[in-house]
């Protein structure tokens, strides 16, 4: 029990301190890319809108792209495996 509760503590330490730590390296992800090739074909383009969060550093923005995609994957999975498992259920009535 307390060797549990020591790992899920610091699997939390790790998801949450990288939103705390920053280390001034910037990532350059596809997105910086595109914004660099819009600003060179046409200078005078403005966004529709901004963002309403803007994390520390690339690598949060780069976590935070990967927990969500992992959440969407859970969500996914866990609906296949219910229905699955009802299917199963019914076919040995």
């Amino acid at each position: 029990m307390k060797k549990t509760l020591i790992l899920i503590l610091l699997v939390i330490a790790l998801a949450v301190l990288p939103f705390f730590i920053n280390h001034g390296g910037e990532y350059g992800g596809s997105d910086d890319q595109a914004e660099g090739v819009i600003a060179q074909m046409a200078p005078d383009y403005k966004p529709w809108f901004e963002p309403l969060y803007e994390p520390a550093s690339g690598e949060i923005e780069s976590l935070l792209f990967t927990l969500q995609g992992s959440f969407g994957a859970a969500v996914i999975f866990y609906i296949l495996g219910y229905y699955r498992g009802r299917r199963a259920a019914h076919v040995g009535d």
